[in-house]
């Protein structure tokens, strides 16, 4: 490597961060780690490399969150530093490299860092990373900041920084740091240009079920069109900037101002488009040249700096990855922007004066959105991840620290995912085969289809599948086939991108005799394979995806896929019998079908394509079910949830065992009918477990169903051979449950009836089972008490009776559980007022005293 240094004041000449180059410079004397927090556009991406790989002859590696971003920060600092792209200066994305013996500082994506991690942990002749835009929280730059901590806890040369447009840097600090103090921080602020805000809602709504809105698009790009009118009548040499939700956003209000917007050059800008429209972009435009209209998607809130942009037009929407854990679904959903990624599209159009936002919804809409935008490792699917993890030698994310820890959940999906896919062990540990799916740079259920595919279907077909759905390419009507003979046959940048792609993906299918990669263009090959086998890929990589067709309509189909999610899909693929999905997205409207589900890509397959791909999801098997008092069975075969064939049985004994025991579970005890002995018996047994604990059983519902063998076998050998549950008591079942000797004390403890002192039984009212707190009630009539000095006490003396005492007549006068205070007080006040209303009836001064009166009329309260 060369050894001049890099020219800091001409690289810095007009940007504003290089006045905080000394201060870096300071605390990255003090440390090996720093935290950088500068706003977009003032050079930070720019300045810190060449600043750090000054300090060493090592390679400086700088992560960005997109290719896009990554070639374009290449560019421009080789362009500042006079040097050749790949010199001094390089880049490595997938796909394509620009690197040599002699280059210093090099922008990769972050998912090509991680990889090279795997090949490489101690980074050899690395003396400096740069993670930048942390604060978008992507998946693949938390997983490197626990990753690099480890490295740099072996490596105390190497230097971590890292930097965002804004960020929460004390957590941050506090991560990349040492056990003993936290990272510096760096600030960099810049004075604001005054910011002039404006708001245009719709009239029509922004989304519905199947996206974004045609009528809202149309609204962007009016309100975009009206406002860089009035722009460029002010400014001629200002441009505009819109942001949308995604690229096909993009491409139809770019459609739409090339009509309504004459005189102006508009652009697109995002990841889609090829490298050299990228930097044309990128470049800005001469004064004499016409005034522009760039339509971009959240690449350019904070990844590139667009020059001469004094207008934003924002649509306030952001799509982002989204996990449907019910569902088993994960893909890209709409919604609306966070706040924090507002405020950085709109300080776009201030980078370099005054500027306007005009925002195409209203202040309400606004102050309800999030204020920050979840982490991508809240929401995604974890299963690179978990295999990068596995690799490392920290299944789970163990041991490293993560600004946020992996999501219990999601993270258990993943790993189950690879355990079926044999990339990691019981333990978790990857396995030879997993290091070799995570050696290549896609998906790992892609990686296998890729590896798997070659073999049965060719390397070519294989790699066409995996470049389709491991890109960022539409696939028109679902139908995957179709769109892959469409990019054989295309010309277009995507047809060329995906080309290139297919190309690339061959060199890491298997050496079989199909697998040889074919130098010629897949459009031109006269081997292409059969495009018909591109559902088998698929299904290899997404076995519990295959579908089958439950229902047929004039406008689509309902398929039934072997994990147990129903979805609608339309156009040609809705007369498949079978399906090998790759997408399926939570969706409502006609094109779900009523499912809640659609399918984004797919290929149709036959049903035998399906048993090889899923056959680890075959079962043939019998499936007893007992229901409304019967016992039904039938042997299955199913590939997941597909039933393929059903035929009724006669089942054993055991399995009609195993059908009761299994309705008990999912239905509770409630499928009985509990008589009233049964229900007061299990009322005694609550109270005393509330009460005294063990040795008496615990009675809820979840202890029974827990426990029936323990004491409901006999009843469901009954029901097993067809007796009706209305014919099952559960009192003598109940009774199993008493434990001996302590049994013997169970009536005196728990009695039915409690002997008052007038001689009466009267039943007592024990609380519900499932109410610890509740007492025991005895209603009584209050001259039956005469002679009770103190409340009785029930379980042991543990537990009052609570007495609703009652008039002769029957009627509520009061309620106690303290018989003694209830005489010495509130007695006085009943006494005065029933004396005069029953006269006939004794109502002594001293009650506790007396003798108790014993009624023979209105006998329900002791009955």
């Amino acid at each position: 490597m060369t050894s001049a240094p890099f020219d800091l004041r001409r690289i810095g000449d007009g940007l504003s961060f290089a006045a905080a180059l000394d201060e870096v410079a300071a605390a990255l004397e003090a440390g090996t780690a720093a935290v950088i927090s500068a706003p977009p556009g003032t050079g930070k991406t720019t300045l810190v490399p060449p600043l750090l790989a000054s300090h060493g002859p090592g390679r400086v590696i700088v992560t960005q969150p997109r290719r896009v971003a990554a070639r374009a920060a290449a560019r421009r600092l080789a362009q500042l530093d006079g040097s050749a792209l790949g010199a001094r200066v390089g880049f490595t994305v997938r796909g394509e490299r620009a690197v040599s013996g002699d280059t210093r500082v090099e922008f990769v994506t972050a998912g090509v860092l991680l990889r090279r991690l795997l090949q490489d942990p101690g980074l050899d002749g690395v003396d400096a990373v740069v993670l930048d835009e942390v604060h978008e929280r992507a998946l693949e730059t938390d997983l490197l900041i626990g990753l690099l901590g480890e490295v740099c806890e072996l490596r105390d040369d190497l230097t971590l920084v890292a930097m965002s447009a804004t960020l929460d840097a004390e957590r941050i600090a506090a991560v990349i740091g040492n056990d003993d103090a936290p990272a510096p921080i760096v600030a960099h602020t810049v004075p604001a240009h005054p910011l002039t805000e404006r708001w245009a809602p719709s009239p029509v709504p922004r989304l519905d079920e199947r996206g974004v809105t045609w009528g809202f698009l149309d609204h962007v790009a009016r309100t975009a069109a009206s406002a860089a009118r009035d722009l460029v009548r002010d400014d001629p040499a200002a441009d505009a900037l819109v942001f949308a939700p995604g690229a096909r956003e993009v491409a139809e209000i770019a459609r739409r101002l090339r009509s309504d917007a004459p005189g102006f050059d508009v652009r697109e800008l995002h990841g889609q488009i090829p490298a050299a429209e990228q930097d044309a972009v990128i470049r800005g435009r001469a004064g004499s040249e016409t005034p522009r209209i760039i339509v971009t998607t959240s690449l350019a809130e904070s990844s590139l700096t667009v020059p001469g942009v004094r207008l934003v037009v924002d649509s306030g929407l952001s799509r982002f990855p989204q996990r449907d854990a019910t569902r088993g679904m994960s893909g890209l959903v709409t919604a609306g922007a966070a706040r924090s990624s507002a405020v950085q599209r709109a300080g776009r159009a201030t980078r370099q004066g005054p500027g306007t936002v005009v925002r195409c919804l209203d202040e309400r809409t606004f102050a309800a959105t999030p204020a920050q935008p979840a982490p991508e490792i809240a929401t995604a699917d974890l299963a690179d991840a978990a295999l990068l993890l596995a690799c490392w030698g920290a299944p789970g994310g163990t041991g490293l620290r993560l600004i946020d820890p992996l999501p219990t959940d999601a993270l258990a999906e993943a790993q189950t995912v690879l355990h079926d896919l044999g990339a990691t062990d019981a333990d978790g540990r990857a396995t030879a085969e997993g290091r070799a799916l995570a050696r290549i740079p896609v998906d790992p259920r892609l990686a296998r289809a890729l590896v798997e595919g070659a073999g049965a279907v060719g390397a070519r077909v294989a790699a066409e599948v995996v470049a389709l759905l491991g890109g960022d390419l539409r696939v028109p009507d679902a139908d995957v086939a179709a769109a892959i003979v469409a990019l054989r046959h295309g010309r277009g940048p995507d047809a060329r991108r995906w080309s290139q792609e297919v190309r690339r993906l061959q060199r890491f299918a298997p050496p079989t005799p199909r697998s040889t990669p074919d130098p010629t263009p897949p459009s031109s090959s006269p081997a292409v394979g059969h495009i018909d086998d591109a559902g088998l890929v698929i299904a290899l990589a997404f076995p519990a995806r295959v579908a089958r067709r439950v229902e047929r309509a004039s406008d689509g189909a309902t398929f039934l896929l072997a994990s147990g999610t129903r979805a609608g899909v339309r156009g040609p693929l809705a007369d498949s019998a079978w399906l090998a999905v790759a997408d399926v997205a939570r969706a409502a409207g006609r094109a779900a079908g009523g499912t809640g589900a659609v399918i984004r890509a797919a290929a149709a397959i036959t049903e035998a394509q399906a048993e090889r791909a899923a056959g680890h999801l075959i079962t043939d098997r019998l499936e007893a079910e007992f229901a409304n008092g019967r016992i039904t069975a039938r042997r299955e075969r199913r590939i997941g949830a597909i039933v393929r064939s059903s035929v009724p049985l006669r089942p054993s004994a055991e399995e009609g065992r195993d059908a009761v025991r299994r309705a008990l579970l999912a239905q509770g005890l409630g499928m009985f009918a509990w008589s009233e002995a049964a229900d007061q018996l299990r009322r005694r047994l609550a109270l005393l477990h509330h009460a005294l604990g063990s040795p008496w059983p615990d009675v809820s519902d979840a202890a029974l169903t827990a426990a029936l063998d323990d004491w409901l076998g006999p009843e469901i050998d009954a029901l097993a051979t067809g007796t009706p549950t209305a014919r099952i008591d559960l009192a003598p079942a109940l009774r199993r449950l008493l434990p001996w000797p302590a049994a013997a004390e169970f009536d005196a403890l728990v009695p039915e009836r409690l002997e008052v002192p007038s001689g009466s039984r009267i039943r007592i009212a024990y609380p519900p089972h499932d109410d610890p707190a509740a007492r025991p009630v005895v209603a009584v009539k209050l001259q039956e008490c005469f002679g009770w000095a103190e409340t009785p006490r029930l379980a042991g003396e543990r537990v009052p009776v609570l007495f609703h005492l009652l008039s002769p007549a029957g009627r509520p006068l009061a309620v106690t559980d303290d018989l003694a205070s209830f005489w010495s007080g509130p007695y006085a006040q009943v006494r005065a007022e029933m004396r005069g209303r029953y006269p006939k009836h004794p109502w002594p001064e001293d009650p506790w005293q007396a003798a108790p009166t014993r009624h023979t009329k209105n006998r329900a309260a002791r009955d």
